[in-house]
């Protein structure tokens, strides 16, 4: 099996003090076990996303202390920013990476929301996968009207009610809490500061508006310039390049231009590749071209080392077929499934690329990127998780 491996990626209402900024992450990396990645500060947001992973009771254990830290630091009273906000620790988001299903992910969120609504005395909302409540699926549903808006109808208006801790809040304000899928967190910003532009922009393409599906969007203005805010929930069934040349197209109507763009925490690496192929027109290419990817593939480092009774070692069929216990159903089954697996991961990629078969071309792609199959193979195929997987 796969070892288990959880990401959270939380946002915090804190960018313009950087030693509240370490504080927060100080409270994450004092928990053993737990790898911080990745730290992104916006100074016109006041926000920072911080990313880490690990076993996902030690994730879990570092998002709560991280959440008290942040409530002990951050006073919403006194803070602004152009992003939409609800609390000190706004959103916290898990993804299960490998060994866990996305129930797993689930149960952490609820497990945390209860302890920080018992212990912290802070509201607690969960959203995503883990929503008790339809409409509160949608993180945009969670921070209507802001901070200022929730204090005002937070015990007045039953929809405001959380689902956990009190009914009231403090200067921490509320956290929303849920597990996803991996998304990607980009920003476009355009060669104006007229931020109507970025607004009509983000209206046309987000998904909420009629736009693009699996596109959230919005409109602000960022370092002088008008920015488009984006969350893509779903980059196989709408690719980043789509998106990026609908803003161009939009923007010249507007006769504007993109300034640039930037990324918010880490991206999938098969996000970058579908851009890459998409913009070079690589109607042909094949995942094994990237050489990194050969590379690592063809080191025997990358590969688990072998124990006996191991599939690995040369000598598994014979212990599987020894009067001994281990190896056995399991571990044959296990081994005969993966096997099957990489056979359709094969089937997949001889059928991408040929014109007679490029109308299952899409279906053959969501394949290839289902996280099911690759949790099959990886097991018995190496020691690393591919970066695709990691969002």
């Amino acid at each position: 099996m796969a070892k288990p491996i959880l990401e959270c990626i939380p946002n915090y209402s804190e960018a313009r003090r950087p030693d509240v900024v370490e504080a927060i992450m100080s409270a994450i990396t004092s928990v053993e076990g737990v790898a911080l990645l990745d730290r992104h500060s916006d100074l016109d947001h006041n926000r920072t996303v911080l990313t880490f992973v690990g076993p996902p009771e030690a994730v879990e254990e570092a998002a709560f202390r991280s959440i008290a830290r942040a409530a002990e630091l951050i006073n919403l009273d006194q803070h602004t920013g152009e992003h939409p906000r609800i609390g000190a620790t706004d959103v916290v988001p898990f993804v299960p990476i490998s060994g866990l299903t996305m129930q797993d992910s689930v149960q952490i969120a609820r497990h945390l929301g209860k302890r920080v609504g018992d212990e912290l005395h802070i509201p607690v909302y969960l959203y995503e996968e883990a929503a008790t409540r339809p409409e509160r699926t949608n993180l945009e549903n969670l921070r209507r009207g802001q901070y200022e808006a929730l204090k005002r109808e937070m015990g007045t208006n039953p929809d405001r009610d959380p689902d956990f801790g009190p009914n009231q809040v403090s200067p921490a304000g509320a956290t929303v809490i849920g597990a996803r899928q991996p998304l990607i967190a980009y920003n476009v910003y355009l060669a104006t500061d007229d931020v109507s532009i970025a607004e009509k922009i983000a209206r046309t393409i987000r998904f909420s508006s009629g736009g693009l599906r699996f596109v959230k969007a919005l409109g602000m203005l960022v370092e002088g310039h008008a920015q488009i805010s984006m969350n893509l929930t779903n980059f196989h069934k709408t690719p980043l390049a789509l998106v990026v040349e609908m803003i161009r197209r939009e923007a010249a109507r507007y006769g504007v231009m993109l300034h640039h763009a930037e990324l918010v925490g880490l991206i999938p690496q098969a996000a970058l590749v579908d851009a890459a192929v998409w913009y070079l027109q690589l109607d042909q290419f094949k995942p094994d071209q990237i050489l990194e990817q050969k590379l690592f593939g063809s080191l025997p480092a990358s590969q688990p080392p072998a124990s006996e009774g191991s599939p690995y070692s040369p000598d598994f069929l014979d212990a599987l077929a020894s009067g001994a216990a281990t190896p056995g159903g399991g571990s044959a089954a296990a081994y005969s499934g993966a096997a099957a697996a990489g056979l359709v991961s094969m089937v997949a990629r001889l059928t991408i690329g040929k014109k007679k078969y490029a109308d299952v071309e899409s279906k053959m792609q969501a394949i290839l990127t289902n996280p099911r199959l690759y949790a099959m193979i990886l097991p018995w195929r190496s020691s690393w998780t591919p970066l695709h997987l990691i969002a």
